[in-house]
């Protein structure tokens, strides 16, 4: 049986053109009600000039950037995600994977404000990865990462292990996707470990839902 990191980047690569499909027409619900709103205000609170979205997907975050007059540069593990990036005219736009950015194989530039990950870190192992953050960010330059809340995404099972995405709701013929769900402690100790130190902490919630729809953090290189 494949290891659940290897089924998840299987995972993407065969739901590459539903995702697509479903973000650019808008029918993830707490996407347009919450969370991609969120992640955009997070980072332009933080007024960069240069922004890194780790694993960009679709590119619509680099296109919501860039007509803000931001430097927005993409990179993403799969082909078919950065293809229609570039053709929708974010650029620039890097293939690159996580493990070829954790051990500095891949150049995707340097002296970035401001590095986020929206929904993009969904693996179990993220601390080479963030650690190798360091050497791409600017002096004074921060991550910001959303994801699942984990209090919401539990389901009462409030602790770190794999879960798994089935895409229920969503059109199409899905493969369904592992995910590795982290406490806020968890959370809290790989950035720790990674050498950032937590600054920042949100829990986007629409007013009418009795539950956060993601968690957004904000940390910095430790001094």
């Amino acid at each position: 049986m494949p290891a659940p990191e290897t089924t998840l980047l299987h995972s993407w690569h065969h739901n590459a053109r539903l995702w697509i499909e479903a973000v650019r027409t808008g029918s993830i619900a707490s996407r347009l009600k919450v969370t991609d709103q969120a992640i955009l205000l997070a980072v332009l609170g933080r007024q960069p000039e240069r922004v890194l979205d780790l694993g960009c997907g679709e590119g619509w975050l680099l296109r919501a950037l860039a007509e803000r007059g931001i430097t927005a540069v993409g990179v993403d593990g799969d082909a078919t995600l950065v293809e229609a990036a570039r053709a929708a005219g974010s650029s620039p736009v890097h293939l690159a994977s996580y493990e070829a950015l954790a051990e500095a194989k891949a150049d995707i530039g340097s002296d970035y404000d401001l590095i986020c990950a929206n929904f993009a870190l969904l693996h179990q192992d993220i601390i080479p990865l963030l650690a190798a953050m360091h050497a791409l960010l600017a002096p004074g330059g921060a991550l910001v990462i959303q994801t699942l809340h984990p209090w919401t995404a539990a389901a009462g099972d409030y602790q770190d292990g794999w879960r798994e995405e089935t895409f229920a709701g969503f059109e199409g013929q899905w493969q369904p996707m592992p995910w590795y769900l982290r406490t806020l402690s968890s959370w809290f100790n790989a950035l720790d470990m990674a050498g950032f130190r937590l600054v920042g902490l949100q829990e986007p919630q629409h007013p009418q839902s009795p539950v956060p729809q993601s968690l957004l953090l904000v940390a910095e290189p430790q001094r």
